[in-house]
């Protein structure tokens, strides 16, 4: 599968119902992707930590910023720095207005119209 069908297929599974999401799945699945990073387009990764950030909290940075700078730019210009700073931050950007549930709301828009557009092709 593309990167682009595991992201599809795992919002499938778990849509944006995150207080019933896994957080130690989703910590599982980011740690295989940092080990094993598939080629193509990063959008499984950022789901992935766009899923971390909507269910963590502080403790959740040190992997957040793996994924973000240790697997390759591509990757690292995906990853928001806005969910990392968000969660140092207690759930504010830095430098920001912007509150957690501002940033949740954009996360879930973006899947909607990324997976909405996706389906025109």
């Amino acid at each position: 599968m593309t990167n682009e069908q595991r992201a599809q297929a795992l919002i499938g599974k778990y849509g944006f119902a995150f207080a019933s999401i896994p957080k130690d799945e989703i910590r599982g699945l980011i740690e295989l992707e940092i080990e094993d990073f598939q080629e193509g387009s990063s959008e499984y990764i950022r789901l992935l930590c766009g899923y971390l950030y909507c269910v963590g909290d502080v403790t959740d940075v040190p992997l957040l910023e793996r994924a973000k700078y240790g697997i390759n730019m591509d990757v690292g210009c995906m990853v928001d720095w806005e969910w990392i700073e968000s969660l140092k931050n207690g759930g504010a950007e830095a430098g920001s207005v912007d509150s957690r549930e501002n940033i949740i709301q954009n996360f879930i828009a973006y899947y909607q119209n990324y997976f909405e557009a996706d389906d025109e092709w």
